[in-house]
Parts: structure tokens; C-alpha cells; sequence
């Protein structure tokens, strides 16, 4: 019964904190690391026991999943260079810089476990970045380059992540077998990712009822994670891999019922796992800390503001050059984009805030070595996470709203408008043809079929030939609408498949039409 009511207590705490976020409209990640700390402290609260790894196994498939089924496959194509560039090199380097750094300040952690903290704060999270940037119209190569860096540095920086738990754990490290054995882990996760995709593509397709696929699109993150790794291959890139190919594939075999379902399902999942690291980790704070008897409290936190100030400087240091870099790879090539401007470098470079993939990381580094030893350095490692993570995510969360403004980075998105607007163009068109093309096959009244390609002719301004209104006949009007609405999905989802709308595009009106069909 204690367990109950500590869980429904941390439950409302949840509810508050993203209440708070909401009201003061600041993204919810910020005022959790704060709550999360404060809950900490409280007298008398219990700390809970778990298994490290199945943290990472329970917080991790959902969130890289969602984000895969979210990315915009045209976008990431469009800009790989740049992605590649932050999501690979720059974890590398970051987890250089930050594990040289604490080794030079803690000369008695090994190397490998020093590596570790490096890989851990390797990965920014664009979550908090991408709800400030978009709020505030920033230009959308920007967002869409940080949010795919967000999607590829998650798995590189885990990777990483496993090869130098593995160091730490086996106390020997080879570098060309480290090379040899990262290529196999990340092709064959990939591939097993991206066969799994296709065949969850394949089974939903024959599923026919929206709770049974709702829970299948739960259950795919997991089952990808999970087999992956039994075959000793990347977890993380199979998720990512899969929700790639499942969310290519998504508006031609998801029913409107069910991704207005498991819309709500997955942001609502999303955030309860989200909550539940940063209070689990802010209930072992108090212990934690408590640990650290070797380290004064000014020790402490010099440790945990050079690791910050590394981690944001390296983001710097690497951005600047490997835009260059990347506009000399580009070089001759046709219709290649516009080099990002000095200001929007700079936002760039600031939009390293660390999140959850990084605290379930370190949550879930093991407690002991094979021989029974404690992991060398783990409370050090996972309270240098949280001050990272405070520390991102407070300075650079709620200073970036009014850096954007001072350097006028907002756009007007005038291009992202004028694809809708085409959009919407041909939906109508294609609407008006199958009303008359259904009156005309099933002999409908003209004047009914008439009313009904006036409504779809009106939200998109194109005349439609006159003729008198009449009332009645609400079973056939409505099958004219049906036959309407699937006309404008089937036109959506041809104008995409043809690259004449980006997939914020698709998804916008692909929304506006699950809500109409659901209403008939």
C-alpha cells in the first residue's frame, strides 16, 4: 500500500510540473529536472531498487520510436550531410573532450569509465530545442537538421555508450576490433530494422481493428529493441531503422480512428516515461550525493560546471567547421541548400540541450563489475549527468527564446505555407471529382450532390457551377462526403509520394482529414 501511494504522489507531481511548464510556456523537460531534484531532497522518501537495464529497455524503444515514425525521411535525405556530420563526428568528439576532461580532473577514474560519462552527454535532445523553435517560426532546415541529429545521435551516442560499459566491465579495449565490431553492430541493426518495418507494415495491413493495431504500434518498438539485441546487434538503430519504414508507410495503411487513437497513446506515453526517469533519478539524488563522501561539495561542483562548459564548448568547436566542411562536400552538386546563415550557426551551436536519452543511460549503468566490484566512478558519472543536464536544459532551454528574437532567426515558413496551400488546392479538386463521379454512378439527386461539392469547393475558394440547395438526404450526403474525403487522402498521399509537400505538410491537413471522417 506505501508503494501505491508513492507512486500515485509521484503520478500528481508529474501532473503538476507539466502544468507549471505549461502555464509559464516553457517546454515540460525543463520544469521536471528542476521537480525531479526538488523531490529528491524530500524527507523520508523511499528509494526505489531496479534493475538498471530495464530502464534503458522500457524508457528508450518508445521515444526513438516515435521520434523515427515523426521524422520526415524527404527533409533527413535533403540535409544528411549536415546530420551526419553532428550525429556521428560530434558525439565522437564530444565523448572525447568530456571523458579527456574528467580524467584530467579525477585522475584516480579509468579511462573507459571516464569514456562512458562522455558518451552519456554525447547526445542532445531536440525535444525541448524543437518546441522553442517551432513556436517561434524558425527556418525549417533548422529544426529539421536538429531534429534528424536528434534521431541519429541518439544511436551513435548509445553505441558508444555500450563499447565503453563493455571497456569498463572487461578491463580491455581494442580499437580496430572496436571499428570492426561497431560496423557489424549498426549495418545489422539497421537491417534487422528495417526487415521488421516492413513486415509490421505487412501484418497491419490485415489487422482490421484500431485497439488491436494501436497496441501492435506499441508493441513494435520493444520487440525490435529486444530481438536486435539477442542477436547481439544494435537495439537502438533496428528502433530507428523501423520506424523510418513503418512511418513511410503509415498514411497509406493507417485508418484515421486509429492514428487519432494512437496519437493521444504515444504523447501521453511519451511523457509518463519521461516523467518517470527524471523523478527516478531525482529520488536517488539525495543518495547519490550522500555517496560522494571522497569529493567536497566545491569539488563537486567545479567537476560538474567544467563538464558542462566542455560538452556546450565542444558543440561550438564543431559546428562551425563542419558547416564549412560540409558546403565544400556539396560543392557542384544541383539544387543544393543555402549555407545556414552566422545567426542561425549560432542557434544551432546552442541547441545542445541533454535529455532524457542521456539519464536513462546513465540509470542504467550496471551496479557492480563480472567480479563483484562496484562500477568504478558510477555515482560520480550519473550526478556529473544530472548537472549536464540541468545545465543544458535551464541556461541554454530558457535562454533560447530570447536569443532567437535578439538575433531575428524567426521566419515566416512562407514556403511551408505555400505547399499547403497547393495542397489544399488539389484535395478540392480531387474532392469535387469524386463527388460527381459517385452522384453519377449511383444516379444522386443533382441538387444534393451540389450542395455537397459546394462545402468541399468553399474551403478552398474554387467555384462551383451553381444551382439550388435542398435539405434532406442525409445518408446519401453523407456517402458523398466519405467518397470525398478518400479522394483528398488519395491525392495527399499522391502529391507527397511525388516530393510536392514536406511531411509537416502531410501531416498537418493528414490530421484535419482523420478528424472530418471521424465526425461521419
Amino acid at each position: 500500500m506505501d508503494l501505491l501511494e508513492v507512486v500515485l504522489f509521484l503520478l500528481l507531481c508529474s501532473v503538476a510540473l507539466g502544468w507549471v511548464a505549461r502555464r509559464l510556456n516553457f517546454p515540460y523537460p525543463i520544469a521536471l529536472v528542476i521537480g525531479g531534484a526538488a523531490l529528491g531532497f524530500l524527507p523520508e522518501m523511499p528509494q526505489f531498487p531496479f534493475d538498471p537495464q530495464f530502464i534503458l529497455v522500457l524508457v528508450l524503444p518508445p521515444i526513438l520510436y516515435q521520434a523515427a515514425l515523426l521524422t520526415s525521411w524527404r527533409d533527413f535525405r535533403a540535409n544528411i550531410r549536415p546530420i551526419g556530420f553532428l550525429a556521428v563526428g560530434l558525439v565522437i568528439a564530444t565523448t572525447l573532450a568530456v571523458g579527456a576532461a574528467l580524467k584530467f580532473v579525477v585522475p584516480d577514474i579509468p579511462w573507459a569509465a571516464a569514456f562512458v560519462l562522455g558518451a552519456i552527454v554525447s547526445p542532445p535532445d531536440a525535444v525541448a530545442a524543437t518546441a522553442i523553435l517551432t513556436r517561434l517560426n524558425v527556418p525549417r532546415r533548422v529544426v529539421t537538421i536538429l531534429e534528424g541529429e536528434s534521431l541519429v545521435n541518439d544511436a551513435s551516442g548509445l553505441v558508444l555508450y555500450k563499447f565503453a560499459v563493455a571497456a569498463v566491465m572487461t578491463g580491455a579495449f581494442s580499437l580496430r576490433d572496436a571499428s570492426v565490431e561497431f560496423v557489424v553492430v549498426a549495418v545489422g541493426g539497421i537491417v534487422i530494422g528495417i526487415i521488421l518495418g516492413w513486415f509490421f507494415v505487412f501484418i497491419h495491413r490485415h489487422l482490421g481493428d484500431v485497439f488491436i493495431e494501436v497496441l501492435m504500434t506499441l508493441a513494435v518498438p520493444y520487440i525490435c529493441y529486444i530481438l536486435a539485441e539477442a542477436l547481439h546487434l544494435s537495439g537502438v538503430l533496428a528502433v530507428v531503422a523501423a520506424g523510418l519504414v513503418r512511418g513511410r508507410y503509415a498514411p497509406e495503411v493507417v485508418s484515421a480512428e486509429m492514428r487519432i487513437i494512437a496519437r493521444s497513446v504515444w504523447n501521453l506515453l511519451v511523457f509518463l516515461l519521461n516523467s518517470l526517469v527524471f523523478i527516478l533519478i531525482g529520488l536517488q539524488l539525495s543518495g547519490i550525493i550522500g555517496r560522494l563522501t571522497g569529493y567536497s561539495a566545491g569539488d563537486l561542483m567545479f567537476y560538474g560546471v567544467l563538464v558542462s562548459v566542455v560538452a556546450i564548448a565542444v558543440r561550438f568547436a564543431w559546428i562551425y567547421p563542419a558547416s564549412w566542411l560540409a558546403r565544400l562536400v556539396s560543392l557542384g552538386q544541383r539544387g543544393r541548400e543555402p549555407a545556414p546563415t552566422e545567426p542561425e550557426l549560432f542557434i544551432m551551436s546552442w541547441c545542445g540541450m541533454r535529455g532524457i536519452v542521456s539519464l536513462a543511460a546513465a540509470l542504467a549503468l550496471p551496479l557492480a563489475l563480472d567480479d563483484g566490484t562496484p562500477f568504478p566512478g558510477r555515482d560520480l558519472i550519473i550526478f556529473l549527468t544530472f548537472v549536464v543536464i540541468a545545465a543544458t536544459l535551464v541556461l541554454q532551454g530558457l535562454s533560447l527564446g530570447p536569443l532567437i528574437r535578439t538575433l531575428h532567426v524567426g521566419t515566416d515558413w512562407s514556403e511551408h505555407q505555400e505547399e499547403e496551400q497547393h495542397a489544399r488546392f488539389a484535395l478540392g479538386k480531387a474532392a469535387i471529382a469524386a463527388i460527381s463521379e459517385v452522384a453519377q454512378k449511383e444516379g444522386i439527386a443533382p441538387e444534393l450532390a451540389e450542395r455537397i461539392r459546394a462545402e468541399f469547393a468553399e474551403k478552398v475558394r474554387i467555384a462551383p457551377p451553381g444551382g439550388q440547395v435542398i435539405t434532406g438526404g442525409a445518408d446519401v450526403a453523407r456517402r458523398l462526403r466519405v467518397a470525398a474525403i478518400r479522394a483528398e487522402r488519395q491525392e495527399l498521399i499522391r502529391i507527397w509520394r511525388a516530393n510536392r509537400i514536406s511531411d509537416d505538410v502531410l501531416h498537418h491537413l493528414e490530421e484535419d482529414l482523420d478528424y472530418q471522417e471521424s465526425r461521419l
